[in-house]
């Protein structure tokens, strides 16, 4: 089977003004890196809309209506000192669910092994009832409540790369125990959270890295953390919210990962899919702020995914 992209040129639309390193830029860099001939037998997917039940998923009804009705007609709004919002941010937001949920439909049907989501506003900052740190609605959330409700699944994992820790992602593990969340991230960093672990919740796991930590330090907690408590979760279905920013020449941390450990990375969590989940596996993008990192980390990523 092969690998799907799912993406779609309104989330090129969401507008965060000038420098502010969530740009479209990012998903232009990663688009243009997918031409190249080595991806030919990428299956790309427009991403369809998600709707305000889908976005309930992950978030209660007043919050969902609230932050869509916080977009303006013109202009840029502030949802946060991060977190910005222009005419093009509704459409962008309900892509950029919908995509993990069609993402998540197809592979649970065997459309294909494995997708690989290429879109914005990212999401894994998104706690329940507050948009933060660039993201509105939580993605990976919303995909992993479609495969439990629509679907029948049970034991969903999420496991997070990206430099900054998934706060919004890990909220909804800490209430449930039938996700599992697991984060690798830099340490002291945006938004602070993540330096620990409580034995009273197993499903979730923190490995935080100190500054300049590289491929060694990475590699050591996926292996000896991360990846033993995955395979004793035994999930269903394993989604990635893939976050490229812990590249060494990423401007906004100091983590020092490159390529390969992507590469690798996405290796390692495609075996216990393989073991655990029937293959099954759905990877959103996150951060990445360093245009040609981000694509060249974006493109080691899918060639692993096309590669299983």
């Amino acid at each position: 089977m092969t690998t799907l992209l799912y993406t779609h040129p309104a989330c090129l639309g969401h507008d965060t003004g000038p420098g502010h390193p969530e740009r479209p830029a990012r998903l232009q860099a990663i688009l243009a890196a997918l031409e190249g001939p080595e991806f030919a037998a990428l299956q790309r997917r427009e991403a369809p809309l998600a709707t305000p039940e889908d976005l309930m998923l992950a978030h209660p009804a007043r919050h969902v209506t609230a932050v869509l009705e916080m977009i303006p007609s013109d202009g840029i709004s502030m949802l946060d000192g991060d977190t910005l919002v222009s005419p093009g941010s509704r459409e962008a937001a309900l892509r950029a669910a919908g995509a993990v949920v069609a993402a998540v439909d197809d592979v649970i049907a065997g459309v294909a092994a494995n997708a690989f989501c290429a879109v914005r506003p990212p999401g894994h900052h998104a706690e329940p009832d507050r948009a933060m740190g660039f993201c509105l609605f939580n993605n990976v959330v919303v995909g992993a409540r479609r495969a439990q409700r629509t679907h029948g699944l049970r034991r969903i994992a999420i496991i997070d790369f990206d430099v900054h820790h998934g706060n919004g992602t890990e909220t909804q593990a800490l209430a449930d125990g039938t996700l599992f969340y697991a984060s690798t991230h830099q340490s002291p960093l945006y938004p602070g959270t993540g330096m620990g672990n409580d034995p009273r919740h197993p499903n979730v796991v923190n490995a935080p890295l100190p500054p300049r930590a590289g491929s060694d330090e990475f590699r050591w907690v996926m292996s000896s953390e991360v990846l033993p408590r995955l395979r004793a979760f035994r999930p269903e279905l394993v989604i990635v919210s893939a976050g490229f920013d812990a590249h060494r020449d990423d401007p906004l941390a100091e983590l020092r990962l490159t390529e390969a450990d992507y590469a690798w990375a996405t290796e390692e969590l495609l075996a216990v899919a393989r073991d655990c989940a029937q293959g099954r596996l759905v990877s959103a993008l996150e951060g990445g702020y360093n245009l040609a990192a981000l694509a060249r980390s974006a493109a080691a990523h899918v060639k692993a995914l096309m590669a299983a």
